[in-house]
């Protein structure tokens, strides 16, 4: 039997997939895929598997995601997804780099630390008057 991890990231946000064997059943914190919410981010979910077709209904995929905002997670979900599913048959990765390369590879763009005398945001700078 073959099991496979992954992990994805995007900003804070961490997703851990493990791939086994199964009835095409998908776990995220628990819940299945059907009852994520909202729509829209259980839809760009679903784009590695539409992508996949019959490979993903003979796989179970258990997804755990923590850190950072809805959004977030759901790009970290998407990226571990796509790399389970790429591992377990290599043809899927041309098709998912065509598709978009971020279900192979993690964004790398982070927030920006903040500097010292700068009020607030890592690039404001002190207001000046001349008068």
């Amino acid at each position: 039997m073959k099991y496979i991890l992954t992990t994805g990231k995007r900003k804070s946000a961490v997703a851990r997939a493990a791939l086994s064997h199964g009835n095409g059943i998908i776990r995220i914190n628990g819940r299945l895929l059907q009852n994520y919410q909202p729509e829209l981010h259980k839809l760009k979910i679903q784009e590695p598997l539409i992508i996949a077709g019959d490979t993903a209904n003979k796989v179970d995929i258990q997804v755990n995601v923590n850190g950072g905002g809805v959004r977030s997670q759901t790009e970290a979900i998407r990226l571990a997804v796509g790399k389970a599913l790429a591992n377990h048959d290599k043809k899927l990765t041309t098709a998912f780099a065509d598709y978009d390369r971020q279900l192979l590879v993690a964004d790398v763009r982070r927030k920006e630390p903040r500097k010292p005398n700068c009020h607030g945001k890592a690039r404001s700078k002190r207001q000046t008057s001349y008068r």
